[in-house]
């Protein structure tokens, strides 16, 4: 039959058919989530309680994005989770994290022609290593490691890494300390207390620490990263290796509480937003990264979390109270450190710490 006399039904449904095949196949190359098109939906991998539920609905609100949230304990928790192929948009690494993460090839560059909020962030920042030109990442939130005490239970106050790591100034308060669950938090500042850089691979000192720590361990209840504020707010324990903004929280539900950052010197950390290389979403992670860097943003989660925020133009409209807590503390006269990538000698750290919570 010539196709120019066929039947009009027939051309019809073959017409309806093509038009069908057309659609389907512009529905499949059509944009995206993963780098153009609209997300409805964004995967954010975050600490827990880090970030208020009310900023995630009210960018819901606003874009149609709904937000995701999972939750990881430790940086090295999240690391495990992305090489295990782990799905997400926007993450929350920790300073060192974020070298390691960029040796390894693991973040998306940064578009800042889409993050123009980022021009609020406090000049400070600039001046850590990990990510200098925030190529990678931004900062978002800051904090430091430090000791917090119950004033009633704990006197004099202390004021040295001596009162977690020293037998005759623990020996008082055995079984009612607490360490963080986390190696180069722990290492770090026993490292620290014996006088050796906070990121020093030489093995001798690597075996002081291990010998000191082997020693304290008698004296500590737990090791814990995930609930120590609340053993602390709850008298269980009286004095807690801990990250200042935690303390700020335990501090709301008991007053007692206080918080100091050692003599010999105290480490301070940023948590970043940064966009993993895997992420489907990414323009929708721009999005949502500009969005939580309004001030007006910024302000409200620093209330919530009770954290330092690397926002300066937040800063007028944070509480009082908040900035002079815990979570914004920075005295002067005490050294900061900050944790760095490692490379291959970030070996020698996990050895030792199996090797201490193994026996």
């Amino acid at each position: 039959m010539n196709p120019r006399t066929a039947l009009p039904g027939t051309a019809a449904a073959a017409f309806l058919a093509c038009a069908a095949l057309l659609l389907l196949f512009l529905s499949g190359c059509g944009p995206q989530s993963g780098s153009t098109g609209t997300a409805s939906t964004l995967n954010l991998f975050i600490w827990e309680e880090y970030l208020d539920p009310e900023v995630k609905e009210d960018f819901r609100k606003e874009t149609g994005i709904r937000i995701i949230e999972s939750n990881f304990g430790s940086n090295e928790d999240m690391l495990a989770k992305l090489q295990a192929g782990a799905s997400f948009d926007v993450i929350v690494p920790s300073d060192y994290m974020v070298q390691v993460m960029r040796r390894m090839n693991l973040l998306h560059p940064l578009d800042h022609a889409q993050i123009p909020n980022s021009s609020n962030l406090d000049d400070w920042f600039h001046r850590f290593k990990y990510d200098p030109k925030h190529q990678h990442s931004i900062p978002f939130q800051w904090s430091t490691t430090g000791i917090a005490y119950n004033k009633k239970q704990v006197s004099p106050a202390p004021d040295s890494w001596a009162y977690l790591f020293d037998p005759v100034k623990a020996a008082p308060f055995k079984g009612r300390i607490s360490l963080l669950n986390d190696p180069r938090e722990v290492i770090g500042a026993a490292l620290l207390h014996l006088g050796h850089p906070l990121n020093s691979t030489d093995p001798a000192h690597l075996a002081r620490a291990e010998a000191l720590l082997r020693a304290q361990k008698p004296f500590i209840a737990k090791y814990d990263s995930e609930s120590f504020e609340d053993s602390l707010a709850a008298a269980e324990t009286v004095i807690a290796h801990g990250w200042s903004g935690e303390i700020a929280v335990a501090q709301t539900e008991n007053p007692d509480i206080a918080f100091v950052l050692p003599k010999e010197g105290a480490i301070v950390f940023v948590d970043n937003l940064a966009i993993p290389a895997s992420a489907k979403n990414k323009d929708a992670a721009h999005r949502f990264i500009n969005y939580l860097l309004r001030p007006e943003v910024a302000a409200k989660i620093a209330n919530y979390t009770l954290y330092g925020s690397a926002n300066k133009a937040a800063l007028p409209l944070i509480d009082e109270e908040v900035k002079n807590g815990p979570g914004f503390l920075h005295p002067d006269n005490v050294p900061l450190h900050e944790i760095e990538d490692l490379g291959e000698a970030t070996a020698l750290y996990d050895q030792l710490w199996t090797r201490l919570k193994a026996d």
